[in-house]
């Protein structure tokens, strides 16, 4: 990284937000970047030449964070409007939104097992959810101001939050206590951040200083004081020896943690509008705007009503490690496409239909193999006329829900009919043989 055939360019940028960009994610695989604004929208950009961006509607305020999950296949949000949300990053955009904070969020974060979702909102709070039940755990509470930024570690025992009360505390997820505390004088952080071991923190304040702790001994190991802003945000590189700083001064500072020193400030986005940066590939693809539904609303008090086994393991959003052997990803992929095509909640009533007549013609055929001969011909001879009531009770039935698409009602009905009539003959048959054999 200390070569000059290794310093870092600015390649290109991308345009298509109405307004200040507030976070921003790269995908696990580096093929996609996530981006969240001021101008209420979440936008996905490709990295494919002349790839389409997607803009996700659907956050009725400013949209303060947003993150990938670690395998990619969900993208969660936090908004002012005090929702979080988790994406399907696809064209479709389905979502499930939690309402359980009080104030706006302000961030969200996934465990590495991608089993968890920490949220710090401005109602003091920091709230733990269960990507696997969909559904609230608990909340963290000790913070006496606006909660900032809330992190997990990259084991996933502690969760690391910064407020405006200019504290940083250190909490056990086992027994949900505030386990260490990190009081600051003068600002307060912004951001804060495990590095890859976990052993330390590093945070970014408001009164332009970046400082890293150890979480082990409760020891400040590094006070930097580059930026002549406020610090937003921070990332460790992979390796934890290199930290990544941006700030309100419209720079970019690579530190060098081992030696404890600046090495490289990179500038490229402008305060001043009239600049502009020149030889620059400039990406400004076309952008398609993704009109999302309410897939799932969970709340604090209520949760989420608990799905059935098999919808719990092949559900949309999911930790792909935490599938069931029958739900492969490749079966879960293809289950997933296949879904996505089904219309919202409030169109489902052919399937409803559907199972009802089929629970009816298991409740017969369940009638049909207990009964006697005797009483099959008896059975029979009422059921004379049930094709034409079931038309009528199922015609009644597909119109109460509300029906739209009249081809697909008329073949469920059909289908009814037909299965009833060969039912009946059926069974004809095999009482003709009882009776047969019973006279002989």
């Amino acid at each position: 990284m200390a070569s000059a055939t290794e310093d870092p360019v600015l390649e290109r940028y991308f345009k298509g937000h109405k307004a200040a960009i507030t976070s921003l994610d790269f995908s696990p695989n580096g093929k996609q970047l996530a981006t969240a604004s001021w101008d209420t929208f979440l936008m996905l950009w490709n990295f494919k030449p002349h790839a389409r961006a997607y803009r996700y509607v659907g956050h009725k305020d400013v949209v303060t964070s947003v993150q990938f999950s670690p395998h990619g296949n969900l993208l969660a949000s936090a908004s002012r409007d005090r929702t979080v949300r988790l994406w399907i990053p696809d064209k479709r955009g389905k979502f499930s939104e939690f309402k359980a904070h009080t104030a706006p969020v302000r961030s969200v974060d996934f465990s590495a097992d991608g089993q968890f979702l920490a949220t710090a909102s401005e109602d003091k709070s920091i709230k733990v959810w269960s990507m696997y039940r969909q559904r609230f755990l608990y909340s963290l509470y000790r913070h006496t101001h606006w909660v900032r930024c809330a992190k997990f570690s990259p084991d996933g025992r502690l969760i690391v939050s910064c407020s405006e009360d200019k504290t940083i505390k250190i909490w056990d997820t086992t027994n949900k206590q505030c386990v260490n505390n990190f009081s600051d004088s003068v600002g307060f952080a912004n951001f804060v951040d495990f590095n890859p071991s976990g052993t330390c923190i590093a945070s970014a304040g408001s009164d332009q200083t970046v400082k890293v702790w150890d979480v082990r001994v409760n020891k400040l190991l590094q006070h930097y004081q580059v930026h002549s802003g406020g610090v937003n945000c921070i990332s460790f590189h992979p390796s934890g020896n290199y930290l990544i700083t941006a700030s309100s001064d419209g720079t970019l500072k690579i530190l060098d943690l081992l030696e404890g020193r600046l090495i490289y400030t990179l500038q490229g986005h402008t305060i001043n509008p009239k600049l502009e940066v020149i030889d620059l590939q400039i990406s400004t693809p076309p952008v398609v705007d993704i009109l999302s539904f309410d897939s799932t609303t969970t709340t604090e008090t209520s949760g989420r009503t608990l799905p059935d086994k098999g919808e719990e393991a092949c559900g949309y959003f999911l930790n792909p490690s935490l599938l069931s052997p029958e739900c492969s990803p490749t079966t879960t992929k293809k289950k997933t496409e296949d879904i996505s095509d089904l219309p919202c909640e409030s169109q489902r009533s052919i399937p409803l239909a559907v199972t009802d007549a089929l629970e009816h013609i298991m409740e017969q055929l369940n009638v049909l193999t207990q009964i006697s001969p005797q009483g099959l011909w008896r059975h029979l001879t009422d059921c004379e006329k049930e094709p034409c009531e079931n038309l009528e009770s199922s015609y009644d039935l597909l119109k109460e829900n509300h029906v739209k698409n009249h081809f697909v009602s008329f073949c469920t009905i059909v289908l009814y009919v037909t299965f009833s009539l060969f039912i009946r003959h059926l069974f004809s048959l095999k009482a003709i043989a009882l009776f047969t054999s019973c006279q002989i």
